[in-house]
């Protein structure tokens, strides 16, 4: 942009001073000629600058998800390319599940074999209290009969026979009542017994079995999110062990965030929502629109870790640190595919100085434009 005023510039110059000869070419002309464009241009990028402050480090960064499963066991299958696109919930590999599954089964075993003698002793329980009532009915109209054949028996009325048959009766039922109070206690206790272990057992079973299914769920695993998995290396027949150090795989999203880096000094002005523009040499000549989402306020010359000595003071100050700006790919180019890792050069135009953006815009695209050079001799 600035060798392209230069040539207007120099042309205006030519026409005036050389071929129409307006104005006398001499020394005082010659200096003034030579000093104008000096100073413009000094004024004008640095008034840039700060109404709209360009980089020339814009990256894309990408999610990377170290793959570890959380089993372990040979790989059966892995139905997935590499460098190719997966979408949210397609299965990456496969664990063999048969040690899982016997485990299930066991457990499941188990739990059904406890639950059983719970249910006999329930069951036994059960029968033992309906008996035990029926013969509570049945004393209880014994009695009301010996009361009824004494008091006749009194009077002269009634039979001492029947009143010795009813009391006999009554004893018999007694002793049956009291047979059966003792062998539902006697179950009671065995109940009481058993259910006290086998409730804390069922208990354990119970998660140890909802922990082999859920083990048993995760040899299957899936892609967490749209991405690709990049030099994928695993192959069926493979060990795949739940340690954090060696991932099976490496799986980037294609969820993305745009970073432009700018010095601490150019961002004064800069507001969330301001608009911007980048150009990647990824797309050499297009200029992706953007806006602002948010400055980072934070770098690591802003951090002092944890020591037990002094912070140290150098000879010479460390060059101060640029920060780093969001940036939102706007709607036009939102379906736009990022390489990871990609970088370019951009710029942010502020609310101030809108009718010098002009310049920064035409900048911006005569360096898109260059993009397309291959500068490399082989």
């Amino acid at each position: 942009m600035e060798i392209l005023l230069l040539g207007i510039y120099s042309f205006f110059v030519w026409l005036i001073f050389i071929k129409l000869k307006w104005l006398p070419w001499n020394t005082t002309s010659q200096v003034t000629v030579v000093v104008i464009p000096i100073v413009a241009l000094t004024a004008l990028i640095l008034f840039l600058n700060v109404i709209a402050p360009s980089t020339a480090d814009v990256r894309v960064i990408k999610y990377v998800v170290q793959v570890v499963p959380e089993v372990r066991g040979r790989v059966i299958e892995v139905p997935i390319e590499p460098n190719s696109p997966v979408r949210e919930g397609d299965v990456l590999f496969r664990i063999d599940p048969t040690p899982f599954e016997l485990k299930v089964e066991t457990l499941e075993a188990q739990l059904a074999s406890t639950e059983g003698t719970i249910a006999q002793l329930n069951e036994e329980l059960r029968s033992a209290v309906s008996r035990t009532a029926a013969v509570e009915s049945k004393l209880g109209l014994a009695r009301t009969r010996v009361e009824q054949h004494r008091e006749l028996a009194e009077t002269g009325a009634g039979d001492r026979f029947a009143l010795e048959q009813a009391e006999a009766d009554m004893a018999a039922l007694e002793a049956e009542l009291a047979a059966n109070q003792a062998a539902e206690a006697q179950v009671r206790a065995r109940l009481g017994a058993t259910a006290g272990d086998d409730q804390a057992e069922i208990a354990e079973i119970k998660a140890e079995l909802a922990t082999a299914r859920w083990e048993l769920g995760e040899t299957v695993f899936r892609a967490p999110a749209n991405g690709t998995v990049i030099n994928l290396q695993l192959r069926p027949g493979q060990l795949a062990t739940a340690l954090g150090f060696q991932p099976v795989m490496t799986f980037v999203e294609d969820e993305f965030q745009v970073i432009a880096l700018f010095e601490q000094n150019e961002l004064h002005k800069v507001r969330p929502g301001d608009e911007a523009e980048i150009a990647l040499e990824t797309y050499p000549g297009r200029i992706i629109k953007a806006t602002v989402d948010s400055i980072v306020w934070a770098q690591g010359q802003g951090q002092i870790p944890m020591s037990g000595t002094l912070p140290e003071t150098r000879p010479a100050p460390l060059p101060p640190g640029r920060f780093a700006v969001r940036l939102d790919i706007a709607p036009p180019d939102q379906g736009l595919f990022l390489a990871a890792g990609a970088v370019g050069h951009g710029a942010i135009y502020t609310q101030y100085g809108h009718h010098v953006h002009i310049l920064r815009k035409v900048i911006l695209r005569v360096g898109a434009f260059l993009d397309y050079l291959v500068l490399k001799l082989h």
